[in-house]
């Protein structure tokens, strides 16, 4: 059943009984009663022209992970959009990704990379690099030597050159973006501390060709990480990630 419901994790749609059996490795006989099963506890649902879409019901349960860092965060994230009139995100590390937990869409045309409960890798976003810079040394460390894909021709992915941009990323204390995740995208982001612990990362998606003046949004960046850190300063980092958190696994990994 696990693998049936993660078939649906980088599909925005519904898939046909063939789809799901071959991305869960399923016979389809297999598929075919557990999706039965899963359809009449409304985890899934049938959709038109005899395709299987996610649930209401798993919306539902869904709406309960993270809801601490969501409720509290998210006037925080709209009062950036407000302000900058950019799309307007936050993020945190999940493993070796950039994973999206709140996000207000601009009304400027830009190419959409991720939405909320999305991920991407964190060297070619502003938000993931900012991540990397700021978590403890062996995050990066451990980062940088693993796979380092191309998400467009101007993705970096050598590590000696984002170990020295991440550099200057600690330095400046922001990180930025051109082109890096999809062409005509670019973007800006700043950490958040929680107790003096890097918690998430907040930032803004611009067109490309606004991207030498996004700079000018850093005074509300720097300022809205101040605000989120104090109204989280209260509530401890496992209670605020608290589904984030998962404690069985290696903290290296």
């Amino acid at each position: 059943m696990i693998a049936i419901l993660t078939a649906f994790e980088q599909s925005r749609g519904s898939l046909s009984l063939t789809q799901i059996a071959d991305e869960a490795g399923l016979p389809l006989s297999t598929a075919h009663r557990l999706v039965g099963e899963l359809t009449d506890a409304g985890i899934l649902a049938n959709g038109p022209h005899g395709r299987i879409q996610l649930g209401l019901k798993l919306w539902s349960i869904a709406q309960n992970t993270g809801r601490q860092l969501r409720d509290t965060a998210t006037p925080f994230v709209q009062d950036m959009f407000s302000l900058t009139g950019h799309t307007s995100q936050l993020a945190i590390r999940d493993g070796t990704s950039s994973l999206y937990i709140d996000r207000v869409y601009g009304p400027r045309r830009v190419p959409r990379a991720s939405r909320v409960g999305g991920r991407l890798p964190l060297h070619a976003t502003a938000v993931g690099k900012v991540l990397l810079a700021f978590s403890e040394p062996w995050v990066a460390e451990a980062y940088l030597a693993g796979d380092l894909k191309p998400l467009t021709p101007r993705t970096k992915t050598n590590p000696n050159t984002l170990a020295a941009e991440l550099e200057t990323i600690r330095a400046n204390g922001h990180a930025t973006t051109l082109d890096e995740v999809r062409d005509g995208a670019s973007s800006i982001a700043v950490p958040v501390y929680h107790t003096g612990k890097l918690g998430c990362a907040i930032g803004l998606v611009v067109s490309s060709d606004a991207a030498a003046d996004m700079h000018r949004h850093l005074p509300v960046l720097y300022g809205t990480s101040k605000r989120l850190e104090a109204a989280t300063a209260h509530i401890p980092l496992e209670t605020l990630l608290g589904a984030f958190l998962d404690p069985k696994r290696d903290p290296k990994t």
